[in-house]
Formats: structure tokens, C-alpha cells, sequence
């Protein structure tokens, strides 16, 4: 039977604010498992869905942690990117072997993406450790609830180890999925930037789905909401996707991102994915004055020429802005990525182009299909905006039972 989500207990105010940054150590999930929960996988034989970034401080391999304390592990299953996290996005894995184990890795995204009876055959309880970005159209939430709903099938308890929201874990932002928009960047009804961490959107897919699931959350040491992943002293930040690549990428990433729904380089290919965009046809001096003219809060933007060496232009040059984020405080991601979406198209309305596809894949990304549509009508981005606000209002709403810090 589905266990009741408990409620989360808040302090009015984050209580790192009390301590130094320097002081707050942050211990994963798989640490807090090993030193007292262990007893929860005793007898069981383990499918551990994970990748490079389940590790321990120390770096090692949750695996290896596993069995060295006499946990059968049966067998693995790994996300897009792969068990190694270095497979390009969307270039489907197959299944393998792991090299030190001798375990089999089941990919979870190649010919499936939900484990089968096969694989699941003689699997007791599933384990869950990976590092999220925090934006709904990362895939690894994705994976999460494609495994809570092939263990609700097989009825195969879940046991989920938490790892930090790397944006900080309070900002909420964006229009909810319309549900016509459902897919594999897009699987349950939230904002962009939900502002949870992966063992609080399980509790959630688990209760809001009315998933028969026993589910386990096994909580973060250390963790506080508003802390994100920019001080290396707070935990070891490996970058769980090839282009995913610095601590602080992730709060430009629910942004940007939205580039791969256009004819605009996203930045892959360079060494700064995500904080360049840029394309043959565009000036960088022209629109990053264009740009700071917006009066985006919380930016600064520079011109910026670049050659990618992979994805869109590979090889060509491209000229273009890197987005840069003085004011973190104020910063808000999707609000500005739509305003660069915006700021292109207007600046070079011959040029730029929507990805074509039904839906196209900019709606699955943004959610809805009237953000591409207003930038097109010549909207305002205050009217584009205002238009998500009640949506967040409502997932703050949503989420709020299934917080665990």
C-alpha cells in the first residue's frame, strides 16, 4: 500500500542563514543510508538505477559502497547519458555490462524507458541515486517516475536517495505542463523550475499519480532550502550530463535551454554550454545591447563569438551573447531565456525559426504552446509573464506537502 506523504515541518527562515557557507557540509542520501538505514535493504536483492554522479563524498560508486556492506546488488539501470554520464543528449544507450561489477546495465533509454518484467525478474526493491538539475524537462525526473510506476506494477518497494536541487530548491517558476504536451521532457504537471529535490518529487509522482508504491525517501544530512550547488565545499559537484558542465550551469540551464526548440545554438559544443547562445546570422554586439536594454533583472549580457564543435553550426561561426548572473537573487532563468527567445526573433524576424514539429519541440520544452505564440504575435514580455504567475501559485500549493527540508 501507498504510504501517506507525512508533512514537512519549515523554519520561517532558511536556517543556514545562522551559520557560515564555509561550515555547512552536505551528506548524500547514500551516506545517510549506509550509516543507519541500512537495515531497510537487508535480504533484499537490489536494482540500483544510477549513474556516475551516485557516489558518496568521496567519490565512490554507490555500487561498490553497496556491496561492500553485503547488499545483493542484482543488477543496474541508467538514464539518458548513460551509466557513465557521458553518452550526447537524446544518442540512445544500450544495455552493457558494468566493468567492475560484471553486473548488467539495463539502459533506460534505448529500446525502453521503463524497466520490463524481464529485467525486474528476481529484483526485490529498487534504489534510486542520481544528481538532478531541477528543471522539469531534464529527463532524470522522468526516469524517476517511469521506475516508481514499473514498481508499482511489480509491486517492488522504491527506496529513493535524496541529493541537493542544485538552483537552491525555492524558486518556482514558469506555466504548469499543459497536458496535451506530456512527454519524456515533460511527464508530470509542474513548472519549469519546480524547486524540488528528487526524493520530494517521488513523494509527490507517488501521491498525486495514486501510484500503489512503498515508497522510501532516504532524506539529505545538511541540506537547507536556498542552498544550491555553487560552493564546493558543500558537497562534490560531478556534472551529470556531458553538457551540463559547471557547478553553476544549472541556474541558466531552465533558460537557455529553450534554444533547442529554434534555430539558435544552445551552446553545445562549446565551453560554456548554455551561458552562450548564438547562431551565423546574428550580430553580438547588437543584441547583447539589445539585451541589456531589457533591463532583465538580475543579467549582464556580452557579446560573444564562438565555433561549436558539436550540435547546431559545428564548425561555423556563430555570433552571439553569453549570459552572465551578477545578481543571483533576482535572477529568474525561464523569464529570461523567454526574453532572449523573444529578443532574437524580434531583432531578426527573417532569420530566426521555431523548430518545426507537431507540437514543436519549443511547446514541450516552455510546456504550452502560447508562449511560442505570444513571442510571435509581438507580446509584451510582461503580458508573456504574467500569464505563468497563477500557475506558480498553484504548484507552490501542490508541492508544498511533499517538502522535506
Amino acid at each position: 500500500m501507498m504510504a501517506a506523504a507525512p508533512t514537512a515541518t519549515r523554519a520561517a527562515t532558511p536556517r543556514f542563514l545562522s551559520r557560515k557557507i564555509s561550515d555547512i557540509r552536505i551528506v548524500p542520501g547514500i551516506e545517510t543510508l549506509l550509516s543507519s538505514r541500512l537495515g531497510l535493504l537487508a535480504g533484499r536483492r537490489i536494482g540500483l538505477v544510477t549513474n556516475h554522479t551516485g557516489v558518496d563524498r568521496q567519490g565512490r560508486r554507490d555500487v561498490n559502497l553497496l556491496r561492500a556492506a553485503n547488499i545483493d546488488v542484482g543488477a543496474l539501470f541508467s538514464p539518458e547519458h548513460g551509466i557513465a554520464g557521458i553518452a550526447a543528449a537524446g544518442e540512445k544507450v544500450g544495455h552493457g555490462t558494468d566493468l567492475t561489477t560484471g553486473l548488467p546495465v539495463y539502459s533506460l533509454y534505448g529500446s525502453t524507458r521503463e524497466p520490463t518484467a524481464e529485467m525486474l525478474a528476481g529484483i526485490d526493491t529498487l534504489v534510486f541515486d542520481m544528481q538532478d538539475v531541477g528543471a522539469r524537462f531534464y529527463t532524470y525526473p522522468s526516469t524517476l517516475m517511469l521506475i516508481l510506476r514499473a514498481a508499482a506494477k511489480a509491486a517492488i518497494p522504491v527506496v529513493v536517495l535524496d541529493r541537493p536541487n542544485p538552483m537552491g530548491g525555492e524558486l518556482v517558476e514558469g506555466p504548469l505542463l499543459d497536458p496535451a504536451l506530456t512527454s519524456f521532457i515533460g511527464i508530470f504537471a509542474m513548472p519549469v523550475v519546480h524547486g524540488m529535490t528528487m526524493g520530494e518529487l517521488a513523494r509527490m509522482f507517488v501521491a498525486e499519480q495514486k501510484l500503489p508504491v512503498d515508497l522510501t525517501v532516504i532524506p539529505m544530512r545538511g541540506w537547507y532550502r536556498g542552498i544550491g550547488q555553487l560552493h564546493p565545499e558543500h558537497i562534490p559537484w560531478i556534472a551529470p550530463s556531458p553538457n551540463i558542465k559547471w557547478r553553476w550551469t544549472p541556474l541558466v540551464y531552465p533558460g537557455t535551454a529553450l534554444f533547442e526548440g529554434t534555430n539558435v545554438s544552445e551552446g553545445r559544443g562549446t565551453k560554456r554550454p548554455f551561458e552562450y547562445i548564438g547562431a551565423p546570422f546574428i550580430h553580438g554586439g547588437e543584441l547583447s545591447k539589445y539585451l541589456n536594454a531589457m533591463g532583465i533583472a538580475g543579467t549582464k549580457f556580452h557579446p560573444k563569438s564562438f565555433t561549436p564543435t558539436e550540435s547546431k553550426y559545428a564548425g561555423k561561426l556563430c555570433g552571439g551573447v553569453q549570459l552572465l548572473t551578477p545578481d543571483r537573487a533576482s535572477f529568474r532563468p525561464f523569464r529570461t531565456g523567454v526574453a532572449m527567445v523573444k529578443a532574437v526573433h524580434d531583432l531578426y524576424p527573417k532569420k530566426f525559426k521555431f523548430l518545426a514539429g507537431t507540437p514543436s519541440h519549443f511547446d514541450r520544452l516552455a510546456g504550452v504552446n502560447w508562449v511560442r505564440e505570444d513571442i510571435i504575435a509581438g507580446k509584451s514580455m510582461a503580458e508573456i509573464e504574467a500569464k505563468w504567475h497563477a500557475d506558480e501559485a498553484a504548484f507552490r500549493e501542490t508541492r508544498k506537502p511533499y517538502l522535506l527540508y
